[in-house]
């Protein structure tokens, strides 16, 4: 096995066969792992969620977590989002020439160890070279397939008016620690990706509280994003309280120097949670005592007027109206 790819490793032959088996199949193998066309699974008896993400973050290596991290949790947290313990998935990689054959060890280790920490099974995939200079690095995109809790239905259209809104943790982290790992600004701060898989959390939420109205992981565009999509899809109207969202110092920090909003930065490990207002202190007591979820608090309600608005009141009690998404501050956040 060389040190870095080749082209011969894309080429379906005996240098792909070696990658395949020294790499991905050391790592993510299991007993539904094939080397045939496509895997057979066991059938499954309740209703089915399946979504499909691509992963080109850059850079590949940032604090807390990799593209293969990245790429298990991406998968894994969208089916969360429906209620869906997470079962089966299949990654496809594009890998540039050149990539060192260790760093790809490390991304498929990351994605043993993500995947184990929530049962889901990597049961088939595909691997693709290309030139020198086409996909700087590595791409990796991933298909899931979960099976949704008996009773439970979420969707961005189900808010209604009086819900609490909580997010899970501190926001904009993930966002915050690709920037800077870029150094683009010579700025030192200490923030970690909250890069994190939250089936769990999730499975005992809706154990708890089975009538949760919305789930959402605030990914690209952030909790901001989310929140005029959910007023949006439900025709209501939000208000948030300021003094009640969650935000690291050091990201504050950094968000003050470059004139950055918090709210519109990505995460990669906090959820978005419209709760019955009357279910709220049993559902903050749950996501208390798990893992990823410890810091979860209400940060405003769903109301009747102006549907379609997010409003935030202000450290002095004044209310304004948060700017609706713009343009993706960062590319290439996941």
């Amino acid at each position: 096995m060389t040190d870095t790819i080749t082209m011969a490793h894309g080429a379906g032959g005996r240098q792909t066969s070696e990658l395949i088996h020294s790499i991905f199949q050391k790592h993510l193998g299991n007993e539904f792992f094939t080397a045939d066309d496509a895997a057979v699974l066991p059938e499954v008896h309740g209703k089915l969620a399946m979504t499909t993400d691509g992963f080109i973050v850059s850079p590949q290596f940032f604090p807390g977590g990799n593209i293969g991290k990245l790429s298990i949790c991406g998968t894994v947290n969208d089916l969360s989002c429906m209620g869906a313990k997470p079962l089966y998935m299949t990654c496809g990689f594009v890998i540039e020439e050149g990539f060192k054959v260790a760093d790809l060890d490390k991304i498929a280790a990351a994605m043993e160890k993500t995947a184990d920490e929530v049962g889901v099974h990597l049961v088939a995939g595909d691997t693709k070279v290309a030139g020198k200079g086409q996909c700087g690095g590595v791409f990796i995109t991933t298909t899931g397939v979960g099976e949704i809790m008996d009773g439970v239905r979420t969707s961005g259209a189900l808010a209604k008016p009086g819900d609490s809104i909580i997010v899970t943790g501190d926001i904009g982290r993930h966002g915050t620690a690709i920037l800077l790992s870029r150094d683009d600004y010579g700025i030192e701060a200490d923030v970690t990706s909250d890069c994190a898989p939250l089936w769990n959390a999730v499975h005992a939420a809706l154990t708890a509280v089975p009538d949760l109205h919305v789930i959402r992981d605030a990914t690209r565009g952030g909790v901001g994003t989310v929140l005029y999509e959910i007023a949006s899809e439900s025709g209501v109207g939000i208000r948030l309280d300021s003094e009640k969202i969650p935000v690291d110092p050091a990201v504050r920090g950094v968000c003050g120097m470059l004139g950055l909003e918090p709210l519109y930065l990505a995460c990669e490990g906090r959820l978005v949670i419209f709760c019955p207002e009357a279910e709220t202190s049993k559902l903050l007591e749950v996501l208390h005592d798990q893992k990823y979820t410890e810091g979860a608090q209400v940060i405003g309600h769903v109301t009747e007027d102006m549907p379609g608005r997010v409003v935030m009141t202000t450290e002095i009690g004044a209310e304004t109206l948060l700017p609706e998404p713009g343009n993706e501050l960062l590319p290439r956040i996941c």
